[in-house]
C-alpha cells in the first residue's frame, strides 16, 4: 500500500512537471505569436491568411491591422463574414484573372504575384499589388493561402498618365514638325521619334549614334524628360575631362583623398540618382574607367575616391558617340563587355545631308526663336538659301546655328568650303600638285593638318575655340595636334 501510494505521488509529480513545461512552451508560443502579429500590423499594406476549403474555396481567417487604411474595414468586420472579402471587392474585369493566377500557382506549388483593382464602398478604385503563396498539409494538399497586398494606385496612375502622354505624342508626331525640342518632319526623323518614345517607356541603356553636331544631347534630354524620372538630367562630356580627374568626377571623392581635395564632393553618378546620366563622347573614356563604370552600371553601386563605403545610385544610362565603337573594340581601346552593356537600344541620328527636306524648317525654327518672326527663312536672299541647300553641312545642326548666328550679327555668311556668295571654291592647282604621289590617307592627312593650323591661326591659337569651330572635342584636337606635331 505504501509502495502504491509512493508510485501515485511520483505520477502526480511527473504530471505537474509536464503541465509546467507545457505552460512554459505555451507562453513562449504566445509571445512569439504576439510579436509576429505586431510585425504584420506594422507592414505597409495588409497581410492575410485564407483557409482553402475543397481545394478552391477561400475563407478569410486572419488579416493585419493595415486592412483599415487599405480597404476601409476593421479586422473584426472582415473576419465576421467568414468569406473572402478581397475577392468580393475585386473589380469584375480583374476577378477571373485573379482566380486563374491563384489556382495555377497553387497547382504548380509556386508563389504568385499580380496587380489588379479593388472597388471601395465609396466608389473609389484602388490598384493593388498582391503577392502570396499556398501552404500545404502533410499529404501535400493546399491548406492555407497567405500573402500581403499593398496600394500601388499612385504608381499605376503615373504609369497610365505616362503611357497616355506617349500615345498622344506618338499621334502628334505623325502630323507635326518635331518632338520636344527636336525639329524635323522627314521620314528618317519620324523613325528617330519612334525610337525616342520607345526608349522613354523603359529603363534600357540607350546609345545615340551620329556625326558631330546632329543633336545627340537634345535627344538624350528628350528621353529623360519623357521618361518621368524624378531625378536630374546629368550631361557629361567625356572628352572634356582631364584624364587624372576622370575617376573623381564620376564617383566623387572624400575630403583629403588627394592633393587638392579640400572638401567632400559628389560625383556624376551620385548627382544622377533617380535621374539620367548622359555620357557624351563615350569613345573618349579610358579602359581603366570603363572597367569601373561597368561595375557601377551593373550593380548601381560605386565608391567615391578615398572612401571605403559603397554608395548606391539608381541612374538611367544614356550614351552618345560619333565614333565607330565596334572598330574600337577590335583595336582593344574599348572593352567588349563595356560595349555590349551600353549598346542595347541604338538611336542613329541622320546628318543634315540625309534629310535636306528639313533644312528650311531648321532655319525657320532657329531664326524664329531669335527674331520672333515666322517663316524667317524667307528673309534670306534666294541665292543664299540655294547655297545653303547645296552645302553638305559637315558640322550639321551645330554648324548651321553658327552660320545663322553670324548672319544675324554681321549680315553675311561664310562657309569653310564656300565663298561669301555661296559659290563653291575650286581647289587651287598648287594644292592639288602638292598631293601628287601621295596615298589618299596621306593626302587627307595633309589637308586636315592644314585646316587645323589655319583654324588655330584664325582663333589666335586658342584651342577651345578652335575645337568648337572644327566640331571636335578638346581632347581630340590635342591628340591630332600631337599626331601632326603642330
Amino acid at each position: 500500500m505504501h509502495e502504491g501510494n509512493q508510485a501515485i505521488c511520483l505520477d502526480c509529480e511527473t504530471l505537474k512537471l509536464h503541465k509546467l513545461e507545457n505552460s512554459s512552451v505555451l507562453r513562449r508560443l504566445q509571445a512569439v505569436e504576439h510579436k509576429f502579429s505586431r510585425l504584420l500590423d506594422h507592414l505597409p499594406g495588409m497581410a492575410y491568411c485564407c483557409r482553402i476549403n475543397d481545394g478552391e474555396n477561400f475563407v478569410l481567417e486572419f488579416v493585419s491591422q493595415g486592412c483599415k487604411a487599405l480597404l476601409g474595414y476593421t479586422t473584426e468586420e472582415l473576419l465576421r463574414e467568414k468569406s473572402n472579402t478581397i475577392e468580393r471587392m475585386t473589380h469584375r474585369d480583374d476577378l477571373e484573372a485573379l482566380r486563374k493566377v491563384e489556382r495555377e500557382a497553387i497547382a504548380k506549388r509556386e508563389p504568385y504575384q499580380l496587380m489588379y483593382r479593388l472597388s471601395m464602398s465609396s466608389g473609389e478604385v484602388k490598384w493593388i499589388w498582391d503577392q502570396g503563396a499556398a501552404l500545404y498539409d502533410e499529404e501535400g494538399r493546399p491548406e492555407y493561402l497567405v500573402g500581403i497586398i499593398m496600394d500601388v494606385s499612385a504608381q499605376k496612375m503615373q504609369e497610365i498618365e505616362l503611357r497616355e502622354e506617349n500615345e498622344r505624342l506618338r499621334s502628334s508626331v505623325k502630323c507635326s514638325y518635331g518632338l520636344g525640342g527636336i525639329v524635323g518632319k522627314s521620314e528618317v526623323m519620324q523613325n528617330v521619334y519612334k525610337l525616342i518614345l520607345k526608349a522613354a517607356q523603359s529603363d534600357t541603356n540607350v546609345i545615340i549614334l551620329g556625326e558631330t553636331g546632329t543633336g545627340k544631347d537634345l535627344v538624350a534630354r528628350t528621353i529623360h524628360e519623357m521618361s518621368g524620372r524624378t531625378g536630374k538630367y546629368v550631361p557629361v562630356n567625356c572628352g572634356a575631362i582631364p584624364e587624372q580627374l576622370l575617376e573623381s568626377e564620376f564617383f566623387g571623392h572624400k575630403k583629403g583623398a588627394f592633393s587638392g581635395a579640400v572638401d567632400t564632393r559628389q560625383g556624376y553618378l551620385g548627382a544622377a540618382d533617380q535621374g539620367t546620366l548622359f555620357l557624351d563622347e563615350l569613345g573618349e573614356l579610358t579602359l581603366n574607367l570603363q572597367v569601373k563604370l561597368l561595375r557601377a552600371i551593373e550593380s548601381k553601386q560605386y565608391t567615391p575616391v578615398g572612401d571605403t563605403v559603397p554608395r548606391r545610385s539608381e541612374f538611367r544610362l544614356v550614351t552618345a558617340t560619333n565614333r565607330d565603337l565596334k572598330e574600337m573594340v577590335q583595336q582593344k581601346i574599348m572593352r567588349a563587355d563595356f560595349f555590349y552593356r551600353v549598346h542595347v537600344l541604338a538611336i542613329e541620328l541622320p546628318p543634315i545631308r540625309q534629310r535636306k527636306e528639313d533644312l528650311l524648317l531648321l532655319i525657320d525654327t532657329f531664326l524664329g526663336r531669335k527674331t520672333g518672326i515666322a517663316n524667317s527663312s524667307a528673309l534670306l536672299p534666294p541665292a543664299l538659301r540655294l547655297s545653303m541647300e547645296q552645302y553638305d553641312w559637315p558640322g550639321n545642326i551645330r554648324e548651321l546655328h553658327n552660320v545663322l548666328d553670324r548672319y544675324l550679327t554681321f549680315g553675311e555668311v561664310s562657309f569653310p568650303e564656300l565663298d561669301m556668295a555661296g559659290e563653291a571654291l575650286a581647289p587651287q592647282a598648287d594644292e592639288l600638285a602638292a598631293c601628287e604621289g601621295l596615298t589618299l590617307k596621306e593626302a587627307l592627312d595633309k589637308v586636315e593638318q592644314a585646316m587645323i593650323v589655319k583654324t588655330l591661326e584664325r582663333n589666335r591659337w586658342r584651342r577651345g575655340e578652335t575645337a568648337r569651330e572644327l566640331g571636335l572635342t578638346l581632347r581630340t584636337l590635342q591628340r591630332k595636334m600631337k599626331y601632326f606635331a603642330i
